[in-house]
């Protein structure tokens, strides 16, 4: 390529025809211009004469301009100029081979590396030279094909939530085509150690060259919890000046919709790379959030969610003896319920009452002894990840628990009588508490003098006491003790729950002792030890762009891979759910640290961000074309033909300009209603009139499309309203016609449009919509208007769904098929009567064509419907049975579509084992 400054020539060669102008210049200088004819009778006086002197008019100076520009235009778009061509593109006619990280951290600006891409593909593509790509996140086997093949599937390639693993840069140097090729690497700006093997590979195949983004990259760590605040820490990759970003935290608000529950700034000082904030939530509101996110960064990494650890905790209170009546204040529970009840749920009963109820904490006040049954039950409950809290009191010290050996409910052994100081039999003074060491869930609590200790029981001296001690006496004696059992805790406050043994329940630092021990159980991650043998369900999981998505499809994980497991197609990053508690998975850990990656000198490092190439041969071409009409119309001018023709002409171009733009023919509105409706799959439904009813259904099937589109192989393009009157139907797959009392009944002609639709293979869906007080049938308005409507219409008999109709298995298996109603009665074509079970098969041989009608009411579309960013319009149902109804009314969506469009393939023989496997048979 040819480069001029910002213009760059693909076939340069073709600019030598320049040299030829001038002397087609001095051509049609001297070729004069047709002369001008006239009819005059007296020139026939002239015949036979001769003159020796002849003299040719010139073609005028401006025309001749005008014919030079006309060729040097098409010489110049034939030569393939194009406006700020990739100059730095390696210079080669070899392969080559596009590695993209696509990672989280390419989210950001994606679309401006796709840009980058298709530029290199599309100087390939005047190369002459193949092209391969790969992702490493995903890394698959790949060969060199031409490069617009590449370009025509770029779109569909997107960025992970998770980085590429030693094990993918692995993969991805054993799948490198063979022979030598060039590689253009588009780096996500993190440094890897993985790089260095595959950056090896790649250059002893030839050149490399990388771009990376400058955009500053901004990541956020998982969500803590101190002090009753949530803390945020943000950071950002590689350090520069102050900057403050906005950090939201989303969820649901009272009413079910998503909203942004709060804001808080933070703020990267200079030269720092961490930036930390608190935000304090109500306890109701934080329990609503599902996320965190930086605003304005758009990738997985800036996202991180939130699991039990946030939500509202539930403690259940038990007590070693009643309160006695006028005597609260001496209850055991008395301040453990004032301090407790604004940050948690209280349950109160029986032990074996409440440990059903699965609390995250149980509190035994002044309870020595269990029956067996009773420690068998907690400590199955500790071990899979409860925090036992135990305190002190009479009965304990008076007991032989944990005296002889440590009990497997206490922390430490206990020494009998326990001790007592500052009384009026005690020789020394009421004991202060010490300051909090850091390991301990209270430091950074301010300690002062106004809590105090006169009695106590005392922990026996042991080798791992030491470990064990999160609060001490100034005199060492310890006040709180703990171990861990399994994923759980216990812990033992030395003294009792109320003020007869300390000051403590009356001061300040109680309540924040106890809501930091209410969460602490959950606030530390697993470790995969504690996590092994178990399974977890993925419910929700990021794409790389930080969009939350369902998982439903998605299998469970172990619970040693949760823990520990780097992520990856298998292990997605999201929030999971165990037996008993959910657990968050984020792209950036604890320990994250962001770093750039430092490039060897060797290679070429260039920016993302530059001017895109724009090819300008068409519009020189075009305008070639202008100037040669312009020519035709002066030469005609100068000759005299235009004369005569000239209002001809002007009134033509008048009319022309006249013509209303927006009103195009009726064959041409035919025509592109036909072009749209069959360049893809395009579901349809029919318009009634009633305008909201439209919208609705007109929702209702793109969120059916989008669920398509996201889900399976299918990719329809947006749906379309028909009138039966005037459209043609035999573009469309199915039709959803809800039923109105008053909507107007088709005309003979759209009937037999119908009727023709109906033998070719289409499915309508008719959907009354009533099924929450009528169900299926005539017993309301929009059934006797079925009723009515269907009468015309060749529709065979009809069953309800039977238990073995494909419908239940060409996607998902299903047995219902809810919409925001959830009523069963739903009608088919019947089956033939001779239809039998054959041996070997676990379904019927039915009609291997297409049930022409669904009928039901259970109104499909309003379940389906979701508006521009894919949030739900209409509630269905309650919390989350509604939103499992949701579910299943899509995968209905997804069942009937591709029942539609592939029939019964799914009742052929192949299908048996899996379909088996699937039903557990």
């Amino acid at each position: 390529m040819l480069t001029l400054g910002s213009l760059g020539f693909t076939a340069p060669w073709l600019m030598l025809g320049m040299l030829a102008l001038p002397i087609l210049w001095l051509i049609l200088r001297a070729v004069p211009p047709a002369p001008v004819r006239r009819l005059f009778p007296g020139v026939v006086l002239l015949l036979g004469l001769k003159d020796d002197e002849q003299v040719s008019d010139r073609t005028p100076w401006w025309l001749l301009l005008l014919r030079m520009l006309a060729v040097a235009a098409v010489i110049v778009g034939l030569a393939g100029p194009v406006l700020n061509p990739d100059t730095e593109e390696q210079a080669g006619s070899g392969p080559l081979l596009i590695v993209m990280d696509a990672s989280w951290a390419s989210a950001a600006d994606w679309t401006a590396r796709q840009d980058a891409v298709d530029a290199a593909l599309a100087q390939a593509t005047r190369e002459s030279r193949p092209a391969a790509l790969i992702r490493l996140t995903a890394p698959e086997e790949t060969a060199f094909q031409s490069a617009d093949t590449i370009r025509a599937r770029l779109g569909g390639i997107l960025p992970t939530a998770w980085e590429a693993t030693q094990a993918n840069m692995a993969r991805s140097a054993e799948i490198l085509p063979e022979g030598a090729f060039d590689t253009l690497w588009l780096s996500d700006g993190l440094a890897r150690d993985s790089r260095t093997s595959l950056l090896t590979a790649l250059e002893d195949r030839g050149e490399v060259r990388v771009i990376e983004s400058p955009r500053s990259l901004i990541a956020l760590h998982p969500a803590g919890f101190d002090a009753g605040n949530v803390v945020l820490t943000a950071q950002r990759l590689g350090a520069g000046g102050e900057r403050t970003i906005s950090i939201a935290a989303h969820g649901l608000d009272p009413a079910g919709r998503p909203t942004v529950l709060a804001r808080v700034p933070a703020t990267f000082a200079a030269d720092e790379t961490t930036a930390t904030v608190e935000l304090s939530l109500p306890s109701e509101l934080r329990a609503r959030v599902d996320r965190f996110e930086v605003e304005g960064q758009r990738s997985a990494g800036a996202v991180t969610l939130p699991d039990d650890s946030l939500r509202r905790r539930e403690v259940a209170l038990i007590a070693g003896r009643e309160n006695r009546e006028g005597l609260e204040l001496l209850s055991p529970l008395h301040y453990l319920t004032k301090a407790l009840a604004p940050t948690a749920d209280l349950l109160d009963g029986a032990l074996l009452d409440v440990l059903p109820a699965n609390p995250d904490v149980i509190v035994l006040a002044d309870v020595a002894t269990l029956s067996e049954a009773e420690e068998t039950a907690v400590l199955e409950w500790v071990d899979k990840g409860g925090l036992l809290l135990r305190f002190a009191g009479p009965r304990l010290a008076a007991s032989d628990v944990s005296r002889a050996a440590e009990d497997p409910l206490m922390p430490v052994r206990l020494r009998a009588g326990g001790r007592t100081v500052g009384g009026a039999m005690s020789w020394g003074e009421p004991k202060e508490l010490a300051d909090f060491p850091q390991d301990s869930p209270f430091f950074g609590l301010p300690v002062t003098g106004e809590v105090t200790v006169s009695a106590q029981v005392m922990a026996q001296p042991d080798p791992t006491l030491a470990d064990r001690v999160i609060a001490a006496l100034t005199d060492g004696t310890p006040l709180v003790t703990r171990k861990r059992i399994g994923a759980g805790q216990v812990v033992l406050v030395h003294v009792t729950a109320n003020a007869e043994w300390s000051s403590l329940p009356l001061s300040g630092l109680f309540v924040r002792m106890l809501e930091r021990l209410s969460v602490w159980s959950a606030s530390e991650p697993p470790s995969a030890q504690d996590l092994a043998g178990t399974i977890w369900q993925p419910v929700s999981v990021l794409d790389g762009f930080g969009k939350l998505e369902k998982a439903d499809n998605l299998p469970g994980v172990a619970g040693e891979d949760l823990a520990g497991a780097p992520l990856g197609s298998d292990l997605q990053p999201g929030l999971y759910q165990g037996e008993d508690r959910s657990l968050a998975r984020n792209v950036i850990g604890a320990d994250t640290r962001l770093a750039a990656m430092a490039w060897p000198a060797r290679i070429a490092v260039s920016g993302l961000v530059r001017p895109k190439e724009t090819p300008l041969a068409g519009y020189l071409l075009a305008l070639a074309t202008l100037l040669l009409v312009a020519d035709v119309i002066a030469s005609l001018a100068l000759s005299g033909r235009l004369r005569g023709a000239g209002p001809t002409v002007a009134g033509l171009a008048l009319a022309v300009m006249l013509l209303p733009q927006d009103a195009p023919a009726q064959s041409t509105s035919e025509e592109a209603f036909a072009i749209r409706a069959a360049s893809e799959v395009t579901l349809a439904h029919v318009l009634t009139g009633d305008a909201a009813l439209d919208d609705m259904a007109q929702a209702g099937l793109l969120g059916l499309s989008e669920t398509l589109f996201f889900r399976t192989s299918v990719e329809p393009a947006d749906p379309i309203g028909v009138n039966l009157e005037t459209d043609e139907l035999a573009f469309f797959p199915m039709l959803y016609w809800p039923i109105t009392p008053d909507q107007p009944t088709p005309s003979d002609e759209a009937y037999a449009k119908l009727n023709a639709y109906l033998r070719s293979g289409g499915m309508i869906l008719f959907d009354t919509r009533d099924a929450d007080v009528a169900r299926f049938g005539a017993s309301s308005p929009n059934g006797r208007k079925l009723q009515a409507l269907a009468a015309p219409l060749d529709i065979p008999p009809l069953e309800p769904v039977p238990a073995d109709h494909v419908l239940t298995r060409t996607f998902y298996l299903l047995q219902d098929f809810p919409g925001r109603y959830n009523i069963r009665d739903v009608w088919v074509e019947a089956a033939p009567p001779d239809a039998e079970l054959v041996e070997g098969m676990p379904f019927r041989n039915l009609n291997d064509n297409v049930t022409p009608v669904v009928i039901g009411g259970n109104d499909w579309a309003a379940a389906w419907a979701m508006d521009a960013r894919g949030a739900p319009l209409f509630p269905v149902g309650r919390g989350y049975a509604g939103e499992r109804q949701r579910e299943l009314s899509y995968r209905f969506g997804v069942n009937l579509v591709m029942h539609v469009l592939t029939g019964n393939y799914k009742s052929d023989q192949v299908h048996v084992p899996a379909l088996l496997d699937r039903l557990g048979q």
